[in-house]
C-alpha cells in the first residue's frame, strides 16, 4: 500500500524497481526511509523548491544483488537514496550545507553537475563523509570531495 511519507515524498517512489523482484521494507527500514525523508529529502525538496526525483532509494538484498550494489549498501537499511533533478550540484551544495546527513556523494558527471547525488542518513551516528564518484578505467573510484 503507498502511503505519503511527507508532502512530497511517498513510499511507493522510494521502493520502486524495474528488476520485477519483491521489494517491500521491514518496519524497521520503512523507519529508517521515514527517518531519511523527514530529516533530508523533505527538508531538500522545501530548500530546492523543485521536484526531485528518487532513482533509487530502498533496495531489498535481491534487488541490490540484482544491480550489482554494493553488498553493505544502506540502501537496503533504507538509509539512503539516488537523487537526480534539474540542478544536481545546487541538491549537492544544498545537503552539504544545510542537512544532517551519513555520506554524501557526487555521483560521475562533470567538475559543475553529477549525473545524480547519493545521500544517506541514520538516525545515529552521521559520519557527514563527503565523496566524489568517477569512473576510471571502467571502474567506480571514490575520493574524499
Amino acid at each position: 500500500m503507498n502511503y505519503p511519507l511527507s508532502k512530497n515524498f511517498t513510499l511507493d517512489e522510494l521502493t520502486v524497481t524495474s528488476t520485477g523482484l519483491p521489494n517491500k521494507p521491514t518496519e524497521a527500514e520503512a523507519a529508517n526511509l521515514q527517518a531519511l525523508v523527514t530529516n533530508v529529502l523533505q527538508p531538500l525538496r522545501d530548500l530546492y523548491g523543485k521536484p526531485i526525483k528518487v532513482n533509487s532509494g530502498y533496495r531489498s538484498v535481491a534487488v541490490n544483488r540484482a544491480i550489482g550494489g554494493a553488498s553493505t549498501s544502506q540502501h537496503s537499511k533504507g538509509e539512503a537514496a539516488d537523487l537526480d533533478a534539474a540542478d544536481n550540484a545546487s541538491l549537492f551544495l544544498l545537503i552539504r550545507q544545510f542537512l544532517p546527513f551519513d555520506q554524501l556523494i557526487w555521483e560521475g558527471g562533470t567538475d559543475t553537475q553529477p549525473d545524480w547525488v547519493h545521500v544517506s542518513y541514520r538516525a545515529t551516528g552521521n559520519r557527514k563523509q563527503v565523496l566524489r564518484m568517477r569512473v576510471v578505467g571502467g571502474k567506480k573510484v571514490y575520493e574524499s570531495y
